[in-house]
């Protein structure tokens, strides 16, 4: 989008407000990119590092794949999972902070006695889970964030800078061209003062 202004000192004034907004502000959008690139790139390794944990986990066992059958599917389920929001270089992410359980009333005398460990697990293995998801959503919203600000810090840099420079730059040439004109004209009308005022003596 053109830059519009008018050849006056009014106009003149308003680009060089606007274009020391845009330089001033420059630095401080490329530090706020540069964070949320680097903040995103943690979050999506910290995700995948969780999802390398879970499958480790879920490795480890698989000693216990044949007592699952025995395991009563309805057990425990989640009911609830509280998420605060934190700020991640200036923009808000989710953050786990704790998953609520319910857990069935079973008879630990008539079921088997690896049925305690059992819950736990299970709670280890979506408590990962979860955690792995919310920081894979934190990524993609930094990631988010970052593409607008370069956005942002493109259009400072290669287009509304330049662009309030070059019509800095027609004002004021024109203005010079007008004061170039101004004292032309008047050394012309001054030089013709002159002439009329020998012809009248002569």
């Amino acid at each position: 989008m053109p830059i519009k202004f008018q050849y006056n000192k009014t106009s003149l004034t308003n680009l060089g407000k606007q274009l020391k907004v845009r330089q001033n502000a420059l630095p401080t959008l490329k530090n706020k990119e540069s964070a949320l690139r680097f903040s995103a790139i943690a979050a999506k390794k910290k995700s995948e590092q969780l999802e390398k944990e879970l499958r480790d986990r879920m490795n480890e066992y698989d000693y216990l794949a044949a007592l699952w059958n025995e395991f009563e599917p309805g057990l425990i389920s989640i009911t609830g999972v509280d998420l605060a929001t934190v700020k991640t270089a200036g923009v808000k992410c989710p953050e786990l902070r704790e998953v609520h359980y319910s857990l069935a009333p079973f008879n630990a005398f008539a079921k088997p006695a690896w049925y305690a460990d059992g819950v736990r697990i299970l709670k280890e293995l979506t408590r990962l889970g979860l955690e792995s998801e919310v920081s894979m959503r934190t990524s993609r919203i930094l990631d988010f964030q970052r593409k607008k600000t370069t956005q942002k810090v493109n259009l400072y840099e290669k287009v509304q800078i330049p662009g309030y420079q070059e019509a800095i730059l027609k004002i004021k040439r024109y203005m010079e061209d007008e004061e170039n004109l101004s004292k032309a004209s008047s050394k012309i009308v001054k030089s013709r003062h002159e002439q009329e005022e020998e012809e009248e003596q002569s």
